[in-house]
Order: C-alpha cells, then structure tokens, then sequence
C-alpha cells in the first residue's frame, strides 16, 4: 500500500520555528506527496508569510483560527486534511532526512493505528536544550519512559511527534481540551478502543523543548498538576511510578533535614545519583557543562513535577476540588 501522509502542525506565536522546521522538510526524502497543514492558532504574530514563502517548494496549507489550544488546533488540521494517516508535530521540533521513509517501511511491515517517535538534541542546539533533552529521555531520570526499547510495541504517544491513522482519530474524537496532558489521554483512550500502537525508534525528531530552567519548571510542573488529573478520568492508567518525583522530592528534603543532626547517609544516596547523571550525561553530550547543567535540569524535573502532582493529588482526590474549576488555566474553552 502506498502511504501519503498530512502533517497537522499547530502554531502560535512561533515564527521562528515555523521557519526552521518548513527548512528541514526540505531536506526530508519521499516527502512530495505529503501535505503539511500549518494551523495558527490565534497568533498575534502570525506566520503567514513565512508559509508562503515555502508554498513553491512543499505542498502546504495554512489555517488561521481563534486561539482553541493546541489539541482542538490538531483536532481542526486532521478534519481538514486529505489523507488517511496524521503526522502531529510541534512548532519546535526539526525533521530529520529519513523521517519519511523510516515511517513508511514501518506501516508496510506492521501496521499501526497511532505511533509515537522519540526526540534527539540536534547538534545545533545550546548546552542547555540538550541537557533538558537529556534529562526528559535519559533511563536514568526518566526511565527509558519516553522511549525506551521495552516500549516499542506498548508506547502511549507523544504529541510532539506522533502519527494516527484517520479511523482511530474518528473512533476517539481526538484530543481533548486539557493542556497539557492531552496527548496521554488521547494514548489511553486509542488503548481503551483496542488500537494498536508503537514506539517507533527510528522516527525521531530533533527536539528543542524549553530554553531556561524557569520555562522548563512551568512545563514540568503543569505535567505534574495533569497526571492526577488524567488518573481520576482514567483510573486503571494510575502507576505507582507517576509518585517517583514526589518522593524523590520529599526524601531530599528530609535528607537534608537529617544532615542537621549529622546523619548523612541518605544524602550521600542522593549526591551518588545526582553525580550519576552528571558522568553519563557528560559522557554521551562530551560536555562536562551539559553534565552539570542535566543535574540542575533533573532537579527542576523532579521538584517540578513532584510537588505539581503531589498539590493536584491533595485537592483532586483529598479535598474532592473539581479539576475543572480548581486549575481552570489547564483547560481551553473550545
């Protein structure tokens, strides 16, 4: 069967990437019969211009619609695409030349419904981009959970790179108005309906993610604030691994706290990891500077993200607070 795909790309206020992610599909192979949707979602700078300036090169088409949130704008681009299978990207990724090919050897052979790929830091990207990277992919912060080996035939996608074919978009009425959090809840309702899906490793994107520690905290500490969330709509996708970055950050304190009265042993199990990934960052990156600076990175993840999951968890399933109504800035009025 002969694939062609729509990649459905939400935009708003990214001129900027939207330039240099149409850049690389210039490079990508096997991509002249794909169509790339670009739907701007309510941008006050908006990148109409920088499109057209591709339209001769790729086979475009651009939308502008009132600011919705990036999963109704993903809803919006895969009811006006053309054909039977999505390929959802974030404004801030950069395709690399395969990407195309990779994917289609992968459908002929195994058929999925949704599949999600992993991200890479391109080697453009500055010491901090690719310790953010490394901290969001390494086994040793995350655990291989956004893309392990181990997952490639159970994998919940990623809405920075992941593809769905137009029935299973159909049959689970794609994604819902949370952000963020809306790209696991649309991986745990394909489950749900019995849709296949997969890691694709060989699918990556190059993935630029947030710039600074405070912009990277607000994101981790939304996801923290979603998880909870997403248990009480789902209750049989509730691990005991989404706790991890609470206790590792309770444990710290009290680590410290012990120190106090001269008990070191629990803090020195913390500064034995903490070096852990400074080496094995270090060594992969060849950078002692993105070593130090996947430490601070992974400090910002798990604080982050701990004490978002650990407030929501209280007020959510303790106090019984309407998620709705309680962290109204999570959810876009449609």
């Amino acid at each position: 069967m002969e694939y062609n795909f729509s990649f459905i790309i939400p935009v708003f206020n990214r001129r900027d990437e939207i330039e240099e992610l149409l850049n690389s599909f210039l490079d990508v192979k096997d991509i002249e019969k794909s169509e790339i949707l670009i739907v701007e979602d309510g941008s006050t700078e908006r990148c109409k211009d920088i499109v057209d300036e591709f339209d001769a090169k790729l086979k475009l088409k651009y939308f502008y619609k009132t600011n919705t949130g990036p999963g109704d704008s993903r809803n919006y681009g895969m009811q006006k695409a053309k054909s039977d299978y999505f390929i959802i990207l974030d404004s801030d990724v950069i395709l690399p030349e395969n990407y195309v090919i990779n994917l289609k050897k992968h459908l002929e052979t195994h058929f999925v419904d949704a599949y999600g790929g992993p991200d890479a830091a391109h080697h453009s990207f500055s010491p901090l981009q690719k310790a953010i990277n490394y901290t969001m992919t390494s086994v040793l912060t995350t655990g291989g959970l956004r893309g392990g080996k181990q997952q490639e035939k159970k994998f919940e996608p990623r809405s920075f790179n992941m593809g769905i074919s137009r029935k299973a978009f159909q049959a689970t009425g794609g994604f819902s108005d949370i952000h963020p959090g809306e790209d696991p809840d649309l991986s745990i309702k394909l489950k749900k309906l019995g849709f296949k899906t997969a890691l694709l490793s060989d699918c990556y994107v190059f993935h630029k993610r947030r710039i600074d520690f405070l912009k990277f905290y607000k994101q981790v500490y939304k996801f923290g604030l979603v998880r909870p969330i997403l248990n009480k709509w789902h209750p049989h996708s509730s691990r005991v691994m989404f706790w991890f970055p609470t206790l590792f950050m309770l444990g710290f304190f009290f680590s410290v706290m012990l120190t106090l009265v001269f008990f070191n042993f629990l803090f020195y199990i913390y500064l034995f990891y903490l070096s852990a990934i400074l080496i094995h960052s270090a060594l992969m990156n060849k950078s002692v500077l993105i070593g130090i600076y996947s430490v601070v990175s992974a400090l910002v993840q798990f604080f982050g993200y701990g004490y978002g999951f650990l407030k929501s968890t209280f007020n959510i399933f303790i106090l019984r607070k309407n998620p709705r109504k309680f962290f109204p800035f999570l959810f876009y009025k449609k």
